[in-house]
């Protein structure tokens, strides 16, 4: 008997150990922490990442498998940093106490400070939650010595950042340093070395950005007053990106991180030789306009009809430009199409003959205004995108509170689509967005920012329109995705979004 119990005590055996007093266990590389643990883990581990999670919280469980392989990409380094989670339902105390108010929710703790952890704002895969705490417990920036270590960094890289500093203990390198472990889609060094100076030409601290392509080169010249670091990181974000950029999925993020407002686009077919030309002038008018207005290419030829839906148009009208602003959402046609200045048009989709005939009520850019700000109702409604994941988890919810006040005379449940009907002053920055027109003259407005279950909606409804107030532990606090920033998806083309979820 005793031999054929030994395997499974052998197997048990490290879960046994991880269980002693004040020891966490460990799953896929993952401490497992609680009440009784956090403490403890906070002392034996100076750089520690806790992620808060529900097991119910679909983002959760996308996030798991990313979080598991940082943990084993950071232990196969021997990194200096380790991964946690907590279960936030069964720790009511330390939810509380950390003000976790969705899932899941990341901290970063330093040190074993309990009271002022890190709120992680890195990606949410392996290899970019790995590198985001790598520039935290190790250098952001790489020592440049000579010129061999110059060419090193840049060796296989489109884009390098290098901080050329007289004097490395000056506080503006403590600014560069401090952007550095942010940007984490730039690689940065820095040096002191005057052979570098004047390898470069430089005569003064200089931020330079190299790349390999467009200018080659651009340079940020340290101000007297001291190194501005939001004026920095504006210039790196518009100097990365190409003079002209083509539109698909990895640079999306980019064009909207860029922070300018006002994009071109042109709209052209890669396929005809005839469009080659168009993009060649493109390319000659865009040098003046760098940091003011972004050139954007859509290849109607690749997956991009959503873009193409949003603008108004089919890709055989192609070649076409269409200028946007981001901020107030309004667009302009081609100027060959209308006669002077480009005009700004509405967008709206045909209103459909039973838009009001289902528990979710269809609207359009045409009924909108009328249906949102009917005095006699209380309109709660969903801006959505086709696209959108975060949409397409929450219709169930939406579907059933539509359906549990299909009877209420005074209580209209609506959705509309935001990549293809224009609002107006309603800019949609993030899907989905919820928006609530309560009863009553002077069209009120108010954005919905709680959990998207259909019993905290259906509380926000009865309460007109406001939330009450949670007991810690109590359900529904806190929520599974339930804040609008991690659990909203940026416009995937370029229409107005916010960063990325995390």
């Amino acid at each position: 008997m005793a031999r054929q119990l030994l395997p499974v005590l052998l197997l048990l055996l490290p879960l046994l150990r991880a269980a002693g007093p004040g020891e966490p266990l460990e799953e896929d590389r993952v401490l497992v922490l609680g009440r009784d643990t956090l403490g403890p883990a906070l002392q034996a581990h100076p750089a520690l990442l806790v992620q808060f999670y529900a097991p119910g919280c679909g983002q959760c469980q996308a996030l798991a498998p990313e979080y598991s392989k940082a943990a084993a990409l950071l232990a196969a380094e021997s990194a200096k940093a380790t991964l946690a989670k907590v279960d936030g339902p069964a720790e009511p105390e330390l939810t509380e106490e950390f003000g976790v108010s969705g899932y899941p929710a990341l901290k970063f703790f330093r040190d074993g400070n309990r009271t002022h952890p890190e709120e992680y704002t890195g990606p949410r895969e392996a290899e970019g939650i790995a590198e985001w705490l790598r520039r935290r417990v190790g250098p952001s920036a790489t020592r440049l010595e000579d010129e061999e270590d110059v060419q090193a960094l840049m060796e296989g890289r489109e884009v390098v950042v290098i901080g050329f500093f007289q004097d490395l203990q000056d506080e503006n390198v403590a600014t560069f340093l401090a952007l550095a472990r942010d940007a984490l889609d730039l690689t940065f060094g820095l040096t002191d070395r005057s052979q570098l100076f004047q390898k470069f030409g430089l005569t003064k601290d200089t931020v330079v950005l190299f790349k390999k392509f467009d200018e080659g080169r651009a340079d940020f010249p340290v101000d007297t007053l001291g190194l501005d670091g939001e004026q920095l990181s504006r210039f790196l974000l518009t100097h990365s990106m190409h003079l002209v950029t083509e539109f698909n999925s990895q640079t999306s993020p980019k064009i909207f991180a860029a922070r300018v407002l006002n994009h071109l686009l042109l709209f052209l077919n890669r396929t005809l030789a005839a469009h080659g030309a168009l993009l060649a002038a493109f390319e000659e008018a865009a040098p003046p306009f760098r940091g003011q207005v972004l050139f954007v290419v859509v290849d109607v030829a690749a997956d991009n009809d959503h873009v193409l839906r949003y603008f108004g148009l089919k890709a055989q009208e192609a070649p076409a430009l269409r200028f946007i602003n981001i901020e107030t959402t309004r667009k302009g046609v081609d100027p060959a199409d209308a006669p002077g200045r480009p005009q700004p048009y509405r967008l709206s989709q045909e209103l459909p003959p039973d838009w009001d005939q289902q528990p979710v009520k269809s609207l359009v850019g045409s009924n909108f205004e009328q249906v949102a700000f009917d005095e006699a109702k209380n309109v709660f409604i969903k801006f959505y995108a086709p696209w959108c994941t975060h949409c397409q988890e929450m219709a169930p919810a939406w579907e059933a509170l539509a359906e549990k006040y299909r009877d209420r005379e005074d209580i209209l449940i609506a959705e509309l689509d935001a990549t293809a009907n224009e609002l107006g002053a309603f800019a949609v920055h993030g899907f989905p967005t919820l928006k609530f027109f309560p009863a009553g003259p002077g069209r009120k407005v108010i954005e919905y920012k709680g959990a998207r279950d259909l019993e905290t909606l259906s509380k926000f409804l009865e309460h007109g329109g406001e939330l009450p107030v949670e007991e810690p532990g109590a359900p529904g606090a806190p929520s599974a995705g339930g804040t609008p920033g991690p659990s909203q998806e940026t416009p995937p083309s370029p229409t107005p979004g916010p960063k990325e979820e995390l």
